[in-house]
């Protein structure tokens, strides 16, 4: 048996070494996802000192080719000619975002309006509660990043200690936010600018 654990991060940099640390405990690099934020525009496929690395695996797509389209076709059940072509995803309520992984088609059909929920769907459907989703999603929104892992039942309780040493600590997250006025992830709300976003990671150094 299996279960989905999953994290919130300031950034896609602290997501990053969440998911090589979760690789280097065995985690297959197939049953990771990553969703990050992108108001920020650290990803930008036509910047020429920005490589596109779609899977996250630290290597160029464009130099491992076909073989990284064919992974990347599969792991997101199809779905990723939207992600391939523009690199990005843009997601009501949250905004633009680069993800991989397993997670991508539900996020695919998230941006399309789909009857999955929106992004809060998607993350219960990767087995994120109600309540955590809430935070998650806000989260991403102000320019934060999500890791989720699919992980046998009897490895869950080590892997989490691995996936929670530079993840947000939630009780502290929601307590922040409910200081300005926030009580649960709003779909309708305005993405966060870049500089919204940068002046809210400053408040977590």
């Amino acid at each position: 048996m299996t279960t989905t654990i999953s994290r919130l991060y300031n950034n896609y940099g602290d997501a990053r070494r969440a998911l090589r640390d979760l690789e280097a405990a065995g985690v297959a690099h197939g049953d990771i996802s990553i969703i990050a934020s992108n108001a920020d525009n650290w990803y930008d496929k036509d910047k020429g000192d920005t490589y596109p690395d779609r899977d996250m695996d630290g290597k160029d797509d464009r130099a491992e080719g076909a073989a990284a389209g064919a992974g990347l076709g599969a792991a997101a059940g199809g779905a990723v000619g939207a992600l391939t072509g523009l690199g990005l995803l843009a997601i009501p309520g949250v905004g633009p975002i680069v993800a991989a992984g397993w997670l991508v088609a539900t996020l695919t059909g998230a941006a399309a309006g789909a009857a999955t929920g929106g992004v809060l769907g998607a993350l219960t459907q990767a087995g994120v509660s109600k309540e955590d989703a809430d935070v998650y999603a806000e989260g991403l929104r102000r320019g934060g990043a999500v890791v989720s892992a699919r992980v046998a039942d009897a490895d869950a309780a080590r892997l989490q200690a691995v996936i929670d040493r530079s993840a947000v600590r939630v009780s502290d997250r929601v307590a922040a936010y409910r200081k300005s006025g926030w009580s649960k992830f709003d779909p309708a709300a305005s993405p966060y600018s870049r500089d919204q976003v940068m002046k809210e990671r400053s408040l977590y150094k």
